[in-house]
């Protein structure tokens, strides 16, 4: 439990074959040319106007089934970061919570994502859809938001498909250098920090917050904590890192870099090979002050908090590192292979200092409690991928594709750590100070140790042949196609507990520094009481396994009659199998009652799922698309086990529902494009969902603490709604300036609704709750979602810039019980400016202002602050050059 992963996964002779690939180039550094040689430099500049946003249009233009298409260049003139980010500009998308996409208001479970066409794992404990977040940037050659099923496509497909596509062998010479610096508002005064490991800033635990190996032996022997003595207690607390007081320090500044290397060349007239070696690393920090309420109560029009904390800081370490290597051979440019590895790692270090209110310990009596917690997770992923395309042109062009992706994701978290202090204003000042007037003596937990550890492995095949044929005025392509998916996930959590109560004085237990109360000198000369020092709080379910395999055959025909009308079509067989199995750590021993749940726990269907889409070509600018697609959404892997996690999105506890059914969805689409002269562009779309048992959210009521939040199917569902996208030149409004700007955009307004059976709740959850709103929108669904963009490219070539806004509608994240309205999180208006200068053919200067309006994350309810969470304005500075 406390060996951290291997980092890096490559061995020597894997390393020594790289550099091998790489070392090729190197004669095209030392060569120098002749004076012969050397012919006068010609450049070419012309304007950047439009040419990001419509770079990619010719591609969603000619996709059969409808689509958005994000390229590069569109990614690096927004400036987003990473996946998540960049796709919140696409039509009818947001961002939760930096990580997830929520595709025409559907949550994160209605969309799934591959990595260049393969199915990935994900390092997310509490979803099996993988974190967007993880995916930075500077690796993207674009992003592909399939919104209309079609057979080739993975049957779990809701609100869409998120393809995302990497960079690629290039056709040149290329090595460039980007460095960044940045901070934000918030950053600017001190904040609270600890003392953590050696190597945090490699995104690695050094061992400080691991587990004692003594602890560690103890699990592995199935011993645990609940029979050992009170000497061997002291023993064990004493190894125990307790080096977790939150601290003022200043913060250090973002920073970060990447590179990239790559060439191809000719072997001879048939053949051709390349590489492509990237590489990234980022540092950043993130400050925030909070608000979170809990529990609501009534009293008559007014609504209070009895439990509730309203001084929350919270600072926030990130570490992100990522590496890519590209190979390709293609010979007589109708036969190619590539070769990918790709490792991603991103540490989250978060550390929060809390003072509030609970049900017992109220500011009216004089007594506050302080609570810190650190949370550590290691989230990592890497994957080998080898991919094939053939095309055999003696055969009338027959097309073979195929792929080969084995994928492994982690999450090691160590240490996860939280205490409770209680406050007392003893000289009744009004200021309760921290450290003279903080103790552990009227709390029954002094603190909760977790250590968890997830792993995910994938291994995906699949293939597709495809065979052009022309006859008269029609043109076709028909395809067959197999798609294979493996995945298995193990995961294990150890939590523990330190008692007050094992103290016979608490006299020890006064002080307001953690490290200082249970020191080794302390622990030395306590008196210790029958009480157990320790209690191991790991409960059954805390492990599971779970496997998942998935059989898929499609066939797919794409006709073309008089360049008029296309009719693309087919259908997809699928065979799904799942199952999860919680375990009781205690016993290793299969975490079911009876036969009954054990049926629940495996899970498998196989069913034929249709696909058509018309599309009339009425001239070259104008297309009409329309299309009709049944799909599945099955549950997550986590919430088919009885257990109980914690939702990182709301911090409310998780209930699993062993049994819950599949969403069946019958999927709507009609889209009208207009493209124009000059990459202008237009389109409105149409867009309808019928949903039968939708997998929902409800809440139960918890004796402490956050209410808990059981996982349901509702009856029915709906989600129906239109898209409206824009590209437009200025140069209409008037000479000078106006011929630089233009402007794009997108608006998505829908609504839905859910219809929840009372009964049936209680009956598939088996607790019992009063929801208030059985009739509702759907969890995570905004009515309304704008994004638009201004932007600016000079004459000459040397400037760029644009102003980006975005901003959805309210929506639901906590449904209400108990007569309480839902909590609904409100618009985030985020305003940003990005400004590219370069210089020279070479260098390339970029400065971006985010989060402008200063605008923070609020939960509310019945115009009631439920939680707030403030973001700040983030700078970044980074200087790019090409070799």
């Amino acid at each position: 439990m406390n060996t951290p992963f291997n980092r890096f996964p490559l061995k020597p002779v894997s390393l020594a074959i790289l550099v091998a690939v790489t070392l090729p180039s190197a004669p095209l550094f030392a060569q120098s040319a002749s004076e012969e040689d050397v012919i006068e430099e010609v450049v070419a500049t012309g304007t950047r106007l439009k040419g990001t946003a419509s770079a990619v249009l010719q591609e969603r233009k000619n996709q059969a089934f409808v689509a958005d298409i994000l390229g590069a260049d569109q990614i690096s003139r927004t400036g987003d970061g990473d996946a998540a980010a960049a796709l919140r500009r696409v039509t009818g998308l947001t961002l939760v919570d930096g990580k997830f996409i929520y595709v025409r208001g559907l949550g994160e479970r209605y969309s799934s994502t591959q990595l260049n066409g393969a199915s990935v794992p994900s390092p997310d404990p509490t979803r099996s859809v993988i974190p967007l977040d993880l995916f930075p940037s500077d690796i993207i050659e674009s992003l592909s938001v399939q919104k209309s099923f079609s057979p080739s496509m993975p049957a779990a497909f809701g609100g869409g498909n998120v393809d995302i596509r990497l960079k690629s062998i290039p056709t040149d010479f290329v090595f460039n250098m980007t460095g960044k610096f940045g901070t934000n508002t918030d950053n600017f005064d001190d904040a609270y920090q600890y003392n953590g490991g050696s190597n945090d800033w490699m995104g690695e635990d050094d061992g400080t917050r691991a587990a004692p190996a003594s602890i560690v032996a103890l699990w592995d022997n199935k011993q645990f904590l609940d029979n050992i003595s009170t000497t061997e207690a002291r023993d064990l607390l004493k190894e125990l890192n307790t080096d977790y007081d939150p601290m003022l320090q200043s913060v250090d500044p973002d920073y970060g870099f990447n590179l990239s290397l790559g060439n191809s060349f000719d072997i001879d007239q048939d053949w051709r090979v390349g590489f492509l070696v990237t590489a990234g690393y980022d540092n950043t920090w993130n400050v925030s002050e909070q608000f979170i309420g809990e529990q609501a109560q009534r009293s008559g029009d007014v609504i209070s908090f009895p439990r509730y904390f309203d001084e929350v800081d919270v600072t926030e370490h990130n570490v992100r590192f990522s590496g890519m290597a590209n190979f390709g051979i293609d010979y007589n440019r109708n036969h190619r292979i590539d070769f990918s590895t790709v490792a991603l790692n991103d540490t989250n270090d978060a550390i929060s200092e809390k003072v509030g209110n609970t049900n017992n310990i109220q500011l009216s009596d004089g007594q506050r409690v302080r609570d810190f917690e650190v949370v550590y997770e290691e989230r990592q992923m890497w994957t080998n991928q080898i991919r094939g395309q053939h095309t055999f042109t003696n055969l009338n062009f027959l097309g073979f594709d195929w792929q080969y992706t084995k994928s492994r994701s982690s999450r090691y978290a160590p240490g996860t750590m939280e205490t409770r202090f209680i406050l007392t204003d003893d000289n009744e000042d009004g200021i309760f100070d921290k450290t003279t007037e903080s103790s552990l003596t009227n709390a029954t937990t002094a603190a909760r140790y977790q250590f968890q550890r997830l792993d995910d492995r994938v291994e995906n095949l699949s293939w597709n042949l495809n065979y052009p044929y022309a006859i008269d005025r029609f043109d076709m392509e028909f395809k067959v196609g197999g798609d294979f998916v493996s995945k298995s996930r193990t995961a294990e959590n150890r939590r523990f507990d330190i008692n007050t109560r094992g103290f016979s004085d608490s006299s020890v237990l006064v002080g307001g520094i953690f490290n200082d109360i249970l020191s080794d000198e302390n622990l030395d000369g306590a008196e210790l009481s029958s009480v157990p020092l320790l209690s191991d709080t790991t409960i059954a379910g805390d492990d599971y396994v779970a496997a998942q395999k998935v059989d898929a055959y499609y066939f797919e025909a794409d006709i073309f009659f008089d360049n008029t009308w296309r009719i693309s079509g087919g259908v997809r067989w699928e065979d799904y199998r799942q199952a999860v199995v919680p375990f009781d750590p205690k016993t290793n021993q299969i975490d079911l009652s009876d036969e009954d749940d054990r049926s629940q726990l495996a899970f498998q269907e196989s069913d034929f799922y249709p696909a058509l889409a018309v599309t009339y070509i009425m001239s070259e600018k104008v297309q009409f698309r329309a299309s009709y697609g049944q799909t599945v959404v099955r549950p997550d892997t986590r919430e088919l086990a009885s257990s109980t996690y914690i939702d990182p999105l709301t911090d409310f506890p998780i209930g699993g529902t062993p049994g819950l059914r599949t969403t069946q969805i019958k999927n709507y689409d009609f889209r009208w494009e207009w493209y124009l002269d000059q990459g202008d562009n237009l389109s409105v779309a149409l867009f309808y969902k019928d949903m039968d048992s939708p997998i929902e959210s409800v809440q139960s009521p918890a004796q402490d603490g956050p209410p808990l939040v059981r996982i349901a199917n509702a009856e029915t569902g709906e989600l129906y709604g239109v898209e409206f996208e824009f590209l437009k030149g200025l140069g209409f409004i008037g000479d000078g300036v106006w011929d630089n700007l233009f402007l794009s955009g997108n608006l998505t307004l829908s609504d839905s609704e859910i219809q929840l059976d009372g009964q049936n709740v209680v009956e598939q959850t088996g607790v019992s709750t009063s929801v208030t709103n059985l009739t509702r929108r759907l969890t995570g669904h905004s009515e309304y979602v704008v994004n638009t963009q201004l932007g600016f490219d000079s004459d000459n070539g040397e400037h760029s810039a644009s102003l980006v806004y975005n901003v959805f509608g309210e929506r639901i994240l906590i449904p209400g019980i108990d007569g309480f309205d839902d909590s609904y999180e409100q618009p985030f208006h985020s305003l940003d400016v990005v400004y590219t200068y370069y210089p020279n053919f070479n260098t390339t200067v970029k400065f971006r202002v985010q989060n402008m309006l200063n605008q923070q994350k609020d939960i509310e309810f019945e115009d009631t602050l439920l939680r707030s969470e403030t973001r700040g304005t983030s700078i970044n500075l980074s200087l790019k050059y090409e070799f």
